[in-house]
């Protein structure tokens, strides 16, 4: 009977850092919010969610979710090397990079959704409240 091996992360999960937290101005490794970071002096939106806004949020819900948001993500990309996976398009109209952040193949949008604290994109923004 063969032993299967435990998986192993992909060898392409190669980026790290030491996350901390930012607004807005430019950052090199920092979270500005659920779906947005900076790594490596690049600004990146996560191409497969959306998240609460936090800057500014339109309702206390939505500054509560949002806040959770950008802290899971925080330890998420803290949490070891991952990868950034180009999608169709290779950046957004304010210039942010789209990309799918992942660790193992495991997309940081789906742990986001599965907390309850994204949604799925779906080519524009919803209200949060």
């Amino acid at each position: 009977m063969a032993v299967l091996a435990a998986p192993s992360a992909p060898a392409h999960d190669g980026l790290s850092a030491r996350f901390g937290f930012c607004r807005t101005g430019g950052g090199r490794n920092c979270v500005v919010d659920g779906d947005t970071f900076w790594f490596e002096g690049e600004k990146y939106r996560i191409a497969d969610i959306d998240t609460p806004e936090t800057h500014p949020p339109r309702c206390a819900e939505e500054a509560a979710l949002g806040k959770a948001a950008t802290e899971r993500l925080q330890r998420w990309l803290n949490d070891g090397a991952f990868s950034l996976e180009s999608i169709d398009r290779d950046t957004d109209r304010y210039g942010r990079k789209l990309r799918v952040v992942t660790r193992g193949g495991a997309s940081v949008g789906d742990a986001l959704v599965g907390a309850g604290l994204a949604r799925r994109w779906e080519g524009h923004r919803r209200p949060w409240c």
